[in-house]
C-alpha cells in the first residue's frame, strides 16, 4: 500500500513546532529567527513535504506570481536586474511572469488580461511609460497599492520608485572629464520623452555650467540609449569644428558604438577624445579599451524593488505616493578617458587642434 504524503503537521511534528510556524515559515520566512527556519526546513528535507501551490494560492487568495514591465528584453542592462529579482521572488516563494512592454500588438491587452484575471499580486515596471490601459486595469484589480517602478518611473503616477541617482552619476562624469582638462564636452543624449535621458541631460548641463564650460546647442546630440545611435552621434561630432575633446553618452551601448565608429574613422580614444558611459554593461569592462562608466547597482535596483513590493504585499509598508529609495552610483574609471589633445607637449610642442573628418557624400558614411 502506498504511503500517503506528507502533511504540514508531519512537518511541524518533526520540527517540534505548530503548524502555523511551518505555515509561516513558507510564506513569511523572515518573521522567524534563523534557528527556526532552518529547523522547519530540515523538517520538510526529512519528510519530502511538497507544497501544494495552487491549493495555498486558493487559500490565501494569493495568486505566487508578479508581473515585471521590461521596456526592451532585448537591452543587455536589463539582464542583472531581472536575475537579481527572480532570485529575491523565487526565495519568497513567487514566480515571476516578464512582459515587454514596448512589443507591438497585444502587449497592453496581455498586461490587462494577466492583472483582472488574478494571475499576479503585484508588479514592478521598469517602463516609466505607463499606459492608461494598464493603469485601468490595476484599478479595476485595486492592485495599484502593490505596484513598484524601478530605474524609470513616472511623474504621472505617484508610486514607489527605486531608481539610480541619475543626478550624482551625470556630475560625476563630467567632474570626471574637467578634472583630465576637458573644456569642450559634449553630451550624446537618449530618448526625449524618457525620463532617465531627461534628468541625466539636464545635470550634465547643469554640471557644465557649475564648471563655467561653454557649451553649444549642437554639442548635445540626440539619441536613444542604441548602438546605432552612439555611432551615428560620432558622425555628427567627429565632423564639428572644433571638435569636443570629451563626450558623455547617456548609455554604455551609445559610448561603446562610439568608440567603435571612432576606430573606424582613424580617431584613436582616449588619445584624440574621450569617453563615459553611463550602466556599467557587462561589455563595457572587455571592451578594447575599457569603457570609463558609471555603475549602476543592477543587481540591487532589482532586489530593492522586490523587497518594497513584498513589504506591500504583506502589509508592511503604507507609504503612499512617489515613495523614493535611491541606489548608490560609481564612477568606474578604464581606458577611454585621459587628458585632451594640446594638454600636454609633442616633440616639444603643443599637440595641433584635431581637424574635423569629412564625408564627402552621405554614402561614405557607415551604416
Amino acid at each position: 500500500m502506498q504511503k500517503p504524503p506528507p502533511k504540514i503537521k508531519d512537518v511541524a511534528h518533526v520540527a517540534g513546532v505548530s503548524t502555523a510556524t511551518v505555515s509561516r515559515a513558507l510564506t513569511q520566512p523572515d518573521r522567524l529567527s534563523e534557528a527556526t527556519r532552518a529547523k522547519v526546513f530540515d523538517a520538510i528535507e526529512v519528510t519530502g513535504y511538497r507544497v501544494n501551490a495552487a491549493a495555498r494560492n486558493l487559500r490565501t487568495r494569493r495568486a505566487g506570481a508578479v508581473l515585471v514591465l521590461v521596456p526592451n528584453l532585448g537591452n543587455p542592462f536589463f539582464s542583472a536586474i531581472l536575475s537579481s529579482m527572480n532570485d529575491v521572488l523565487s526565495a519568497n516563494g513567487y514566480s515571476v511572469l516578464v512582459f515587454d512592454s514596448q512589443q507591438p500588438g497585444a502587449s497592453e491587452q496581455a498586461v490587462a488580461d494577466c492583472v483582472l484575471n488574478g494571475s499576479v499580486d503585484g508588479m514592478i515596471s521598469l517602463d516609466g511609460d505607463m499606459s492608461d490601459a494598464t493603469a485601468m486595469a490595476l484599478r479595476g484589480a485595486n492592485m495599484m497599492q502593490n505596484v513598484v517602478f524601478c530605474c524609470e518611473w513616472s511623474d504621472q503616477w505617484p508610486l514607489p520608485s527605486i531608481r539610480s541617482n541619475n543626478d550624482l552619476g551625470t556630475r560625476l562624469a563630467v567632474d570626471h572629464l574637467v578634472a583630465r582638462g576637458h573644456r569642450r564636452i559634449a553630451h550624446i543624449a537618449g530618448p526625449q520623452d524618457n525620463i532617465l535621458a531627461q534628468v541625466r541631460k539636464a545635470s550634465f548641463l547643469q554640471r557644465c555650467a557649475t564648471h563655467g564650460l561653454d557649451i553649444r546647442p549642437d554639442w548635445v546630440v540626440p539619441g536613444d540609449f542604441s548602438l546605432g545611435a552612439g555611432a551615428q552621434a560620432a558622425d555628427r561630432i567627429l565632423a564639428m569644428t572644433p571638435r569636443p575633446t570629451g563626450i558623455f553618452c547617456a548609455s554604455d551601448a551609445m559610448a561603446l558604438s562610439f568608440v567603435a565608429r571612432c576606430k573606424q574613422r582613424g580617431v584613436t580614444v582616449p588619445d584624440d577624445i574621450s569617453v563615459v558611459g553611463f550602466d556599467d554593461i557587462e561589455m563595457a569592462a572587455f571592451a578594447e579599451p575599457g569603457l570609463t562608466t558609471i555603475r549602476q547597482d543592477r543587481a540591487g535596483l532589482g532586489r530593492l524593488a522586490v523587497q518594497e513590493l513584498l513589504a506591500r504585499l504583506r502589509g508592511e509598508q503604507k507609504t503612499e505616493g512617489a515613495h523614493i529609495i535611491y541606489a548608490p552610483v560609481t564612477l568606474i574609471e578604464r581606458g577611454t578617458t585621459a587628458s585632451p589633445p594640446g594638454a600636454g607637449l609633442v616633440n616639444g610642442r603643443t599637440d595641433p587642434e584635431p581637424q574635423p573628418i569629412e564625408f564627402p557624400t552621405p554614402d561614405d558614411k557607415p551604416a
